[in-house]
């Protein structure tokens, strides 16, 4: 083999483009950790995206160990996605305010992936696409995703294929729609739960998925808090109060609502 074609370290995960892909736009020595922070955030959410995608598959096809092995990676991810909050917190408003005004109308309600991620969880929105216009990939994108069976939706299946007796209604309901609070659906999962099999695990590692979620949005808005206070987010996004609406909603319903159930 001739040297040049060798791979190498650099090569093989390119890092000439990946190190130059950090711009800082001021000399503000702080822009520079946001940057590659949220790269960073865009780079976890790929892969997120990558490991729901799988996990689908797995539901589907009836792969519990193999699912829960996913599930277990996509939480170890998670909780890295949240962590990296304590790292933006280092900086205070106004070593964020000085280079602030250097974003212009950029702002993280535009992430697509993160629009994207939340949809094949089950979030159905049209504030989701509002930011993107019309006719764009971005747009069609989210809008794809929206279009799709969630997580949820392959849960269903995947307890239907178990042998569980999934309400018609749920197992085949509008995926386009948000998901709801089922108390058909309700029954079944704390039969899933007196069974107390694979199945049950199953159903946990959804739940520590969901609270993953509500934790990623709670850290969030707080550190969007305490950068920013109450002021309007750049690109004229609503900041914290929109990002509040979003705190302490479950991803999945039912599997809350049954911990109150006798």
């Amino acid at each position: 083999m001739a040297a040049q074609d060798r791979l190498t370290y650099s090569g093989y995960l390119r890092l000439d483009q990946l190190l130059a892909a950090q711009q800082p736009r001021t000399g503000e020595h702080d822009e520079m950790l946001f940057i590659v922070v949220h790269q960073i955030y865009e780079l976890w959410f790929k892969q997120l995206l990558h490991e729901l995608a799988r996990l689908q598959s797995q539901l589907e096809s009836g792969g519990t160990t193999h699912a829960m092995r996913t599930l277990r990676r996509t939480l170890a991810i998670l909780k890295i996605v949240v962590a990296q909050l304590d790292v933006l917190e280092t900086m205070t408003p106004t070593q964020f305010t000085r280079f602030r005004a250097a974003l212009g109308t950029s702002s993280g309600f535009q992430s697509v992936q993160f629009r994207e991620l939340e949809a094949v969880l089950g979030r159905r929105d049209e504030r989701m696409i509002a930011a993107y216009v019309k006719g764009s990939q971005e747009r069609a994108r989210i809008a794809a995703a929206m279009s799709r069976p969630s997580v949820y939706d392959s849960f269903l299946r995947y307890l239907a294929d178990q042998g569980y007796d999934v309400p018609a209604d749920m197992l085949h309901r509008d995926v386009r729609t948000p998901i709801t609070a089922s108390p058909g659906m309700q029954q079944v999962l704390k039969k899933v739960y007196d069974d107390d099999t694979d199945a049950t695990a199953v159903c946990e590692l959804l739940v520590d998925l969901d609270e993953g979620m509500q934790e990623w949005r709670y850290h969030h808005v707080k550190m969007v808090e305490r950068t920013i206070g109450g002021r309007r987010g750049t690109g004229g996004s609503a900041g914290t109060a929109y990002l509040s609406q979003t705190v302490g909603t479950p991803t999945f319903p039912d599997l809350w609502a049954i911990r109150s159930l006798g």
